[in-house]
C-alpha cells in the first residue's frame, strides 16, 4: 500500500487550510466531496466564521481536536508556517493540493514523522482509489 492509499484509508479528520466559502473554489469543492465520503472536515481560514455548515478556525492551533491530515490550499510560499503548526499540533499527514509545492516544508514534515503528499488533488486521488476498488 502506498502513502496516498494509506492516509486516505486510515484518516478520519481533515483540516482544510485556506478553505473558501465561495462556490466553485477548489477548496470548497474538495472539502464538500470529502465530507460526503464520511470524513470530518474542519475549515481553517482566519477571514470567515463558518463554511459548509462547519465552524471555521483561524489556524491549526485553535482546533478543538487533533487531525489526521492537514490539506493545504495556500500558495507554495505560504506552506512553511502551516507545516510548523501541523507538526506542533500532532497531525499525521500533510497534503499539498495540486500546484502547491514546497520541498523544504515537505522535508521538515517528513523529518518530523509526517506523511507528505505534494502537488496532488485529494478528491482526484480518493476518486481514483474508489474506481480501482482499493477503498
Amino acid at each position: 500500500m502506498n502513502e496516498i492509499e494509506k492516509i486516505i484509508k486510515d484518516s478520519k479528520t481533515i483540516a482544510v487550510v485556506g478553505m473558501s466559502n465561495k462556490l466553485g473554489r477548489p477548496s470548497l469543492t474538495v472539502a464538500s466531496y470529502l465530507k460526503g465520503q464520511g470524513y470530518r472536515i474542519i475549515p481553517v481560514n482566519p477571514t470567515i466564521q463558518e463554511v459548509n455548515g462547519e465552524r471555521c478556525y483561524p489556524d491549526l492551533a485553535s482546533l478543538p481536536e487533533r487531525v489526521d491530515i492537514v490539506d493545504i490550499f495556500r500558495r507554495s510560499e505560504d506552506v512553511p508556517p502551516v507545516v510548523d503548526e501541523a507538526i506542533r499540533t500532532g497531525a499525521k499527514a500533510i497534503w499539498m493540493q495540486e500546484g502547491v509545492v514546497n520541498e523544504e516544508a515537505a522535508r521538515k514534515a517528513r523529518e518530523a514523522g509526517l506523511i507528505v503528499v505534494m502537488d496532488k488533488c485529494m478528491l482526484k486521488e480518493h476518486s481514483r482509489l474508489r474506481r480501482e476498488g482499493k477503498i
